[in-house]
């Protein structure tokens, strides 16, 4: 599979999720760049805007094995992993696996479980395996998490660790839709409060499990010259050196951006890397990995519009 073939998967799955979810065009063109970057992305956003929708059809898309976990206070790392239970009738433990068993996750509110449960995710998006009672136990490789988190509703809720943040590639924040997507959401489903069957609806599989390994591998052949990873890391470095923000982005942020760069440059049908790839990815890339110094947020000031600041600040390569 070549770049070009990359841009057809590309514009195939988009044209799928388009059979049922309206608007949402930047969201799925992000979770595109994560999947064919091998990484992870978060959806913030309020309830009710299509976010558990959107990682079912693009399982479905994908033909990929889905799951889900709905994040509660009182939940457990076994319940994520799983648990060794003893049989009476053999007089063994025998594994029994949970729910991370699959090829994409869907991780519903993520922020609604405390930092003990939300650890077991660690091992699990860093090194695609996990361990249970000493044994390790390796996942799918194309394992994807696709996270969501409520920003309206705080009360029960538990702000990530700075590790789980990290181990996201992007984190995306969706909005509300326009006017006329939400009157063309509410034409196509408002004949029934349940949420739309993708199947139903007629969206297809459209890229086998050997084809979309070739895809994820054929993306780290776009070319990423020395004057784009000066840029990308000229862009990371400034995080650390501004007043507003007390904690950078990590070396580790600089290199999934370049990944992230080079995928977005094979969507777009292109086997090198140019500097709006790096320009459009750096804010859901850089978004969750820095902090903002105490002065900054009593100030008012936005994370975004401080990252802003720094990619408009950044000299761009010619």
């Amino acid at each position: 599979m070549d770049i070009n073939d990359i841009k057809r998967v590309g514009d195939q799955l988009r044209a799928q999720m388009a059979k049922v979810i309206v608007g949402q065009a930047e969201t799925v063109d992000l979770m595109l760049v994560a999947l064919f970057s091998g990484g992870h992305i978060l959806l913030e956003g309020p309830p009710g805007i299509a976010k558990t929708l959107l990682a079912q059809c693009f399982a479905r898309c994908l033909g990929l094995a889905f799951g889900r976990i709905q994040f509660t206070p009182d939940l457990m790392p076994s319940d994520i992993i799983g648990i060794n239970m003893f049989n009476f009738q053999t007089g063994s433990f025998s594994a029994t696996r949970g729910p991370i068993f699959c090829e994409l996750l869907l991780a519903d509110e993520i922020n609604r479980t405390p930092p003990k449960t939300q650890a077991a995710l660690l091992e699990a998006m860093q090194e695609r395996r996990i361990t249970l009672d000493g044994k390790t136990q390796a996942l799918s490789d194309r394992f994807m998490v696709v996270a969501t988190e409520n920003p309206i509703e705080q009360q029960g809720t538990y702000p990530l660790p700075e590790a789980q943040l990290d181990r996201f590639l992007f984190k995306h924040v969706l909005s509300y839709p326009s006017e006329a997507e939400e009157r063309g959401i509410v034409a196509a489903t408002g004949a029934s409060v349940r949420m739309p069957d993708p199947k139903a609806l007629g969206v297809e599989c459209v890229i086998s499990h050997e084809a979309l390994q070739d895809a994820i591998a054929a993306v780290g052949s776009a070319k990423l010259n020395d004057a784009i990873v000066d840029y990308i890391v000229r862009i990371v470095r400034a995080t650390r050196a501004v007043a507003a923000i007390s904690h950078g982005a990590s070396p580790r942020a600089a290199a999934m951006l370049a990944t992230a760069s080079r995928a977005r440059a094979a969507l777009d049908g292109r086997d090198y890397v140019i500097p709006d790839d790096v320009k459009q990815l750096a804010a859901p890339a850089l978004r969750h990995r820095i902090i903002l110094s105490p002065a900054a947020e009593i100030d008012g000031r936005k994370v975004d519009e401080v990252l802003a600041e720094i990619v408009a600040r950044t000299e761009v390569p010619r």
